[in-house]
This record gives structure tokens, sequence and C-alpha cells, in this order.
């Protein structure tokens, strides 16, 4: 399954650099979203590293998740693919 990263997570003051807000495809509800809860999320950067991380909580109303990456995601990974596993 594919999915892109809209932004990082993040309040009025700050942003988390390892958690991400993921939209995956065809998934456009809440409870559509909470069944992706654990799975494995894998953004390869564009020197063929891959990054990992684990799909932790739904994010609103909408189909968007939460990703918590092992280590901090760079600013050009915003608006890329990747891959749910």
């Amino acid at each position: 399954m594919q999915g892109t990263i809209v932004n990082f997570r993040k309040s009025k003051h700050c942003q988390t650099n390892n958690q991400m807000v993921v939209l995956a495809e065809n998934t456009d509800s809440k409870e559509k979203a909470s069944k992706l809860i654990g799975k494995t999320v894998i953004w390869a950067s564009p020197a063929k590293k891959e990054i990992r991380g684990k799909i932790t909580a739904v994010h609103g109303r909408k189909g968007a998740v939460r990703a918590l990456f092992e280590k901090g995601m760079p600013g050009q990974a915003v608006g890329s693919k990747v891959r749910i596993e």
C-alpha cells in the first residue's frame, strides 16, 4: 500500500521531527485508518537509504494517520511517497 507524507506533527510553537502525518491511499475515514495502526512505514531517501517507522494513531477524521519514525525526518520528505506494509 502507498501513502503520502503530508506534514510533520506539530503544534503552535514546536514541531516533532520524528513524527509525520501520512495520508494512505483509499483511506477516507477514521474507521479505515484505525485498521492501519501497528503497520510499518518505509520512506526511501533520494540516496536510497530507508527510514522505517510505525503507525501509532489516527490523525483527524479524514483518514490520516500519525507515524513515529526511528529518527528525525528531513524536510524533503514532505510530499513524497511512502510504503505501508
